[in-house]
């Protein structure tokens, strides 16, 4: 009998996973804006994280913690808020993002036993461009400027102002560069001023026209952010012309009409003290105008003897005036406006008197 012996050789591969670091590679800040960073970490059993720490493209310290179950801040940059620490990642945020915050960041965490391991993200910082807030309003005939920013001004290159008008054309208005050189559009030489400054750019319309309605982009011309805008609508409204006319018919009724010319269109409302003896709620009519204004008419009849003992209102009222507009009929049926506002009547009948005047001084000079 013969024996055969087999020997069987095992391996056994034990694996062993060393900690590793993972975190964006870039990340893009605005300044005046808060930045959130964070890394990931995945470790081997048994490795503990002692401590975690962050440090700037220039290694300076941001913040240092002990990872512990409750956490300890050893160091804090008064601008850094600890924002999650967990056993696997930490999350920092930059509160307010300055110019020289662009370069390289790192996150550094302590392990043990394995030793040091951190992770990058290199931050590109940009500006924002801004513009007043909400849409700007003028009136007709008078001064409006418009205003936008930009929080790197050392990176501005040229900044352009473009309107959009309604029917969404686009025209040019002005531009000013960085050495100073400036330039207004035809159309607009002599009513708009631009100043030359490359943070904050303010464009000034003189002497306010309908036409100059619509939308107003800035844009900033820079480098290496490409170029920013910041875009206000511009709305102008026309104040009421105002006039109130009337007349009576020999049935004893009162007829007033009180117009307004402006725009947007204005409302017009009455006011009659004591009983309402109005015969009937007013009648509105609305004109539609070639220059963009709305005349509005509002009609009210009443009986003749109401304006012998109580007074009678138009009030006009329009988003361009701070208060409304009120005429009034006094008893006499003379209507009592604006100075600015006198009746046509009135005109009418100091130009018969002077006809009149004249002609008979004339006739007395010939028979004399």
């Amino acid at each position: 009998m013969v024996c055969v012996c087999v020997c069987v050789c095992v391996c056994v591969c034990v694996c062993v996973f060393a900690a590793a670091v993972t975190a964006p590679a870039s990340l893009n800040a605005v300044v005046g804006h808060p930045l959130l960073l964070g890394c990931n970490i995945t470790t081997s059993p048994g490795n503990i994280v002692s401590q975690v720490r962050w440090h700037s493209w220039h290694n300076k310290i941001l913040i240092a913690y002990k990872q512990s179950v409750q956490v300890r801040i050893s160091h804090q940059d008064p601008n850094v808020q600890l924002t999650a620490s967990l056993n696997n990642a930490s999350y920092i945020t930059i509160k307010k993002v300055e110019p020289d915050h662009e370069g390289c960041y790192r996150c550094v965490f302590d392990i043990f036993p394995d030793g040091m391991r951190e992770g990058k993200t290199c931050v590109s910082v940009s500006g924002q461009s801004e513009s007043d807030p909400g849409n700007r309003t003028a009136v007709s005939g008078r001064l409006a400027n418009l205003s936008c920013w930009y929080n790197l001004p050392e990176r501005v290159h040229q900044v352009l102002w473009r309107k959009t008008a309604e029917q969404g054309d686009t025209t040019t208005v002005a531009s000013c560069t960085k050495d100073g050189h400036q330039s207004i559009t035809e159309p607009f030489v002599g009513r708009v001023g631009l100043s030359r400054n490359m943070s904050v750019t303010q464009l000034t319309v003189r002497s306010v026209r309908t036409e100059d309605e619509g939308c107003y982009t800035c844009e900033f011309h820079t480098y290496p952010d490409g170029m920013k805008k910041a875009t206000t609508c511009l709305s102008v409204y026309v104040l009421p012309k105002t006039d109130v006319t009337h007349v009576t018919s020999p049935s004893g009724v009162t007829e007033v009409n009180c117009t307004a010319q402006s725009r947007p269109a204005a409302e017009i409302t009455w006011k009659v003290e004591g009983d309402n003896r109005t015969l009937g709620p007013p009648v509105l009519s609305v004109y539609e105008q070639g220059d963009g204004t709305t005349i509005v008419t509002s009609m009210l009849l009443f009986q003749s003897g109401l304006l012998s003992d109580r007074s009678v209102k138009c009030i006009v009222h329009h988003l361009g005036l701070t208060e409304p507009l009120t005429m009034s009929l006094d008893p006499d049926g003379e209507e009592l406006a604006d100075p600015l506002l006198v009746p046509h009547s009135f005109f009418f009948f100091f130009f018969f008197l002077t006809t009149l005047l004249l002609f008979n001084i004339r006739h007395m000079c010939k028979c004399n």
